[in-house]
């Protein structure tokens, strides 16, 4: 099986917990298929850069998905059908990041931390 990451934008007018349910839809979706779903984020309702469907706004969800090819064509052609969603996209990886959140990472060093020029080299 291979390794996706899958971004899909929703509505703003549609609330989290719908949010939420279409994410859980999409997961039965892939393991209906044979797949699974390693990881799901909602990263929240941010700004469009340009109006998509007359939206300014959209709730963005991330699902890192390990499954058969087959099951992402399913998955994609529910979304197609699917009002509440305005964009979506779907990228095959060799790996998933460690998080894709920018306030989870963990590569930003701790506060009060100093680094030497000694340690630096």
């Amino acid at each position: 099986m291979a390794l996706y990451e899958h971004l899909l934008i929703a509505r703003q007018d549609i609330s989290a917990q719908q949010v939420d349910a279409l994410a859980t839809h999409l997961k039965t979706i892939v393991e209906g298929q044979g797949g699974k779903v390693e990881k799901q984020e909602y990263w929240g309702l941010r700004g469009l850069a340009y109006r998509i469907k007359k939206n300014r706004k959209g709730h963005y969800v991330l699902l890192n998905i390990n499954a058969p090819s087959a099951a992402v064509v399913e998955l994609e052609r529910q979304l197609k059908i699917n009002e509440d969603v305005l964009r979506y996209l779907t990228v095959k990886v060799d790996q998933f990041d460690v998080s894709s959140n920018k306030n989870r990472r963990d590569d930003a060093k701790p506060e009060g931390e100093v680094v030497t020029e000694e340690a630096a080299i």
